[in-house]
């Protein structure tokens, strides 16, 4: 029976289906190079199926055996690829499944943080409620008829600019490696430079992958361009902005506000700053985190796991040179 590895965010009823095939041993919260019991099935292990665990050259070599990792999400940053080709090893993820649950999960931070929710909700619950009509120091602002800048226009991008264009009238920019004529005719979507987006827009949404390129790519100057009254949203990677350069904008008023559902960190330190940041709307990494979702892409990621045990190319295999040298 084929040995696997399961850890973090696979769901129940793929892990039960998937220990019926093989033998599977489920790790949570693995430390990846002191984890003797890892380590050991590990090095007898043809699969590996989770979320995020580093794979790097350095776990690879503990792998003799290794023919497929499958990612439960659709990022791979924690993925070396190049290291993976090389030794033949497949890496797969699970796109697609997850773009209207984030979508919805982006889209609903964004209304949160311009209409103040989870500061009035707040507000209503402890009892500082007193007049019919609430003061205008506790007033949001409008989301209709605004700008809305996306960063990044794939899968997510789009099903954002859908929301904002055809939900709420909003004009839709965008920024991207390449143009996107379908998003361009199907929700008014006009092209930027960056430096025009970020000038131009009301509400500023990241949702670009993690790459080398991407990493910090907002940061303190790229704060300043946006204007005073504007919004970030952040739904892509934490690291795609320059976290302590956000924070000061928010104290310098560079921006009005900005809504997380990502950090440099996760989870998040406890001490930072952006907690006690009255117009910072923060959630815990929840884009997909959905029952119905989160289940899909397991299935998605067993759907994977399987064909690349079998010798078959996976459905979703991030590196085909690693199939084709098989």
């Amino acid at each position: 029976m084929k040995k696997i590895i399961a850890y973090n965010r696979v769901e129940q009823p793929v892990l039960d289906n998937l220990r019926k095939k093989y033998d599977v041993r489920f790790f949570e919260n693995i430390d990846t190079k002191n984890d003797t019991a890892f380590l050991k099935h590990l090095s007898e292990s043809e699969g590996i199926v989770g979320l995020e665990t580093p794979v790097d050259a350095e776990l690879l070599a503990h792998a003799p055996n290794l023919k497929v990792v499958s990612n439960v999400s659709v990022g791979y940053n924690n993925l070396d690829i190049d290291e993976m080709t090389e030794r033949n090893i497949m890496a797969t993820n699970t796109p697609g499944i997850l773009t209207d649950t984030v979508a919805d999960a982006v889209f609903s931070i964004l209304t949160a943080t311009a209409r103040r929710i989870p500061e009035l909700n707040q507000f209503v619950k402890n009892g500082e409620w007193q007049t019919e009509a609430v003061e205008k120091e506790h007033y949001g602002i409008n989301i209709h008829h605004k700008t809305l800048g996306i960063i990044g226009m794939g899968r997510i991008g789009k099903a954002i600019a859908q929301r904002g264009h055809f939900g709420f009238d909003m004009d839709i920019l965008y920024h991207s490696r390449s143009r996107k004529p379908d998003a361009e005719k199907t929700f008014a979507a006009e092209y930027r430079t960056l430096d025009q987006l970020l000038a131009e827009s009301d509400f500023v949404c990241m949702i670009t992958p993690l790459t080398p390129k991407t990493e910090g790519m907002i940061g303190k100057s790229e704060f300043q361009k946006m204007k005073q009254s504007a919004i970030f949203i952040n739904g892509s990677r934490g690291k795609t902005i320059v976290e302590q350069e956000l924070i000061q904008a928010l104290k310098n008023g560079d921006i009005a506000a900005a809504g997380l559902d990502v950090f440099e960190n996760e989870p998040v330190n406890p001490d930072n700053p952006l907690l006690n940041m009255k117009n910072v709307v923060t959630t815990p990494h929840i884009g997909s985190s959905t029952h119905e979702t989160e289940l899909a892409m397991s299935e998605l990621a067993a759907e994977n796991l399987e064909a690349g045990l079998n010798g078959e190319r996976p459905p979703n295999l991030v590196n085909p040179e690693s199939f084709d040298k098989t």
